[in-house]
């Protein structure tokens, strides 16, 4: 289950506002819990992340989930990119690295899959032609402004839909894969 020419696979996994957003203007994720919840579902989470051995987050995504008790993640090693001074926390490690010196850091370490999450982080990893696999899953709300899924990526990226679901409360999962053309 590894990418292109041998390296770990580099998947997004991430839902936003039909409006394209992440966090509300004040960074907060409460309409996504609320708006998105529908009972006994996860949207696949579990199955995604039973493929993962590895997670990248930006510092902003870090900061939303720094001071929880326990990490949601078990034994998966966690990459959170920044250039600001952090306090340390067992099984994650922070680092400054390009995309590029990441994935070769991933490749060494033997890793096959990592989950990269964060607005920013995520436009990186496509401008750099790195990421394999998008699962985008759209809540229906409109939030108006606040952290953009997509940032500027000066690339072109082409996809190709692999499945689309709609669920009953109106959130719509699209999973796609990058095509190498």
């Amino acid at each position: 289950m590894t990418g292109r020419l041998g390296r770990p696979r580099i998947s997004v996994y991430i839902a936003h506002s039909v409006d394209g957003y992440i966090a509300d203007r004040d960074g907060s994720l409460d309409w996504l819990f609320t708006r998105a919840a529908l009972e006994g579902e996860d949207y696949g989470y579990e199955e995604f992340m039973a493929s993962v051995d590895g997670l990248a987050m930006g510092r902003a995504t870090w900061d939303f989930i720094a001071d929880e008790p326990s990490l949601p993640f078990g034994d998966r090693r966690v990459y959170v990119f920044t250039h600001r001074a952090a306090r340390p926390r067992d099984g994650v490690e922070f680092w400054s690295r390009t995309p590029q010196e990441a994935v070769a850091q991933w490749q060494a370490a033997g890793l096959n899959r990592v989950y990269v999450d964060g607005g920013r982080l995520i436009s990186d990893f496509l401008a750099a032609g790195l990421v394999d696999d998008l699962v985008l899953t759209v809540v229906p709300v409109l939030l108006g402004s606040g952290s953009r899924l997509f940032h500027e990526i000066p690339v072109l990226t082409s996809l190709a839909l692999e499945s689309s679901q709609a669920y009953s409360n109106g959130v719509v999962q699209l999973r796609y894969r990058r095509t190498w053309h």
